[in-house]
C-alpha cells in the first residue's frame, strides 16, 4: 500500500495545529505512567486502553485546545508518537 504525503510542509506539522488526528487512534496502556482511571477502558480480557468517546475522540483530549488534558500521565505509546514522524504524517494525510 503506497502512502501519498501530498507534500506536508516540515513547518506546518505541529502538535498546536494538528487538531490531535493521533488521539483518534487506539491506545493501549502498557506501562504505568498514572493516566487516572478515569481515562482507562479495559476490555473483558483484562487489557487497557485510553477511553474513548462515542465520537472516537481520546477522552482525556481538550475540545477547546485539542492539546492532552493529562499530558505529564500520557500513555508511553502517546510518549513515543513523535511529531512530524512517518506515522504522524501519515494520520494527517489519512
Amino acid at each position: 500500500m503506497t502512502i501519498n504525503i501530498k507534500n506536508i510542509a516540515e513547518a506546518d506539522i505541529s502538535c498546536s495545529t494538528c487538531q490531535a488526528r493521533c488521539c483518534r487512534l487506539e491506545v493501549m496502556i502498557l506501562t504505568d505512567t498514572g493516566v487516572p482511571d478515569k481515562h482507562i477502558s479495559v476490555d473483558k480480557w483484562g487489557a487497557e486502553t485510553m477511553l474513548r468517546l462515542d465520537d472516537g475522540w481520546c477522552s482525556a483530549v481538550d475540545r477547546d485546545t485539542f492539546m492532552c488534558s493529562i499530558y505529564e500521565y500520557r500513555p508511553l505509546i502517546c510518549r513515543e508518537f513523535e511529531m512530524g514522524s512517518y506515522e504522524c504524517v501519515q494520520e494527517r494525510t489519512a
